[in-house]
């Protein structure tokens, strides 16, 4: 998606002979940095995904343990308990994977608490640039961070601390990239 937008941006941009547009930048990394919301839903996120990443790891080892214990056994057993020792293995794998792709996959837990946490701070981003925009008559905003990639940059340009300002936060230049 950026990828386009910035695409769009630069055709806009060959045709500026003809027609003078306002363009700035910001940096959406370095604006997060600094609301405290948006750090604290981080920190939020990274503990979660770190107990639940705990908890895969700890079921695996038990997984493993089942197995080793097999593998001990397997000369002992008949070929009914050898069955259900597998079966209990391989249902605690499926289990252990159907646990992973609850908390990690597509639209997950962890998905779904980004969203709750992370994605008001960033509608509210998405408002203060908009405002900016408007009210320094700029026809484009860019974002310099994640895909985007900027050969060169006129700090003139940057409004990420206009938008720290508009969100009632202090710029603090020590986090900028």
């Amino acid at each position: 998606m950026k990828k386009i937008v910035f695409t769009l941006a630069f055709i806009a941009l060959s045709f500026g002979a003809a027609v003078a547009q306002r363009v700035a930048y910001v940096d959406s990394e370095y604006i997060l940095k600094h609301i405290p919301e948006y750090v604290s839903a981080q920190k939020q996120l990274d503990d979660l995904s770190t107990n639940w990443q705990q908890e895969v790891d700890k079921q695996y080892g038990e997984i493993e343990r089942l197995y080793q214990a097999y593998q001990n056994d397997q000369a002992l057993l008949n070929e009914d308990m050898r069955r259900r020792r597998e079966d209990e293995i391989v249902n605690k794998e499926k289990q252990v994977k159907e646990f992973q792709r609850q908390k990690f996959g597509f639209e997950g837990d962890l998905y779904k608490e980004r969203m709750r946490l992370v994605k008001p701070v960033q509608d509210k981003v998405a408002k203060a640039i908009q405002d900016v925009a408007g009210a320094q008559g700029l026809d484009l905003i860019l974002d310099k961070g994640s895909e985007v990639t900027f050969l060169y940059a006129n700090p003139t340009l940057d409004k990420s601390n206009d938008i720290i300002t508009k969100l009632g936060y202090k710029a603090n230049p020590s986090l900028a990239n």
